[in-house]
C-alpha cells in the first residue's frame, strides 16, 4: 500500500482511523451492521431467554449499542474534524502543511490536550513512524487492534 493510500487510515496523530469505533468506513461499523442484520427481531426471543439465561436481560443496552456502533459516521480525521474532545492534531498538521506530528519540528509538543495514556501513544506511535516510516509503521502495525 502507498503513502496516499495510508493517509486514508492513518490519522495524523499517527492512530488507524478505520479501526475507530466511530468510523463510517470501518470493519466495527460494518460488522456491527451485519450483526444487527442477522439479530433481526432478537428482542422477544431476547425477553424469553432471560428467565434460563440472565444475561439476556442487558440485551436491550446491548441493541442500543450495536445501533449506534452501526450508526458510525466519521469521515476520519482528515476528512473532518477529530471527534476526540479538544483534538488539535489535524488541524495543527494542515497548519504546519505536514501528514504527521513527527514530521513537525517541534514534535513532541504541549499543544495536544489527550490524557496521558493516549498523548503516550501518539508520542510512541510518531516516534516509531519517525524511525521507519510511515509505510512500514503501517505494516507493522495493520494487524493490531486499535484499542489495547
Amino acid at each position: 500500500m502507498g503513502y496516499e493510500e495510508i493517509l486514508e487510515h492513518l490519522a495524523p496523530c499517527g492512530l488507524d482511523c478505520r479501526k475507530c469505533l466511530a468510523s463510517s468506513s470501518g470493519e466495527i461499523r460494518e460488522l456491527s451492521v451485519r450483526i444487527r442484520e442477522l439479530l433481526g427481531s432478537f428482542d422477544r426471543y431476547a425477553e424469553r431467554f432471560s428467565a434460563f439465561q440472565p444475561v439476556f436481560r442487558g440485551y436491550p443496552q446491548f441493541r442500543d449499542l450495536l445501533s449506534h456502533l452501526a450508526g458510525a459516521d466519521c469521515p476520519g480525521c482528515r476528512g473532518g474534524a477529530c471527534r476526540y474532545p479538544g483534538c488539535i492534531v489535524p488541524a495543527c498538521t494542515r497548519d504546519k502543511e505536514v501528514d504527521f506530528c513527527f514530521q513537525c519540528s517541534e514534535f513532541p509538543c504541549d499543544r495536544v490536550t489527550f490524557d496521558p495514556d493516549l498523548r503516550h501513544r501518539w508520542e510512541e506511535m510518531n516516534s516509531r513512524m519517525g524511525e521507519i516510516g510511515v509505510e512500514a509503521y503501517f505494516q507493522e502495525t495493520r494487524d493490531l487492534p486499535r484499542y489495547r
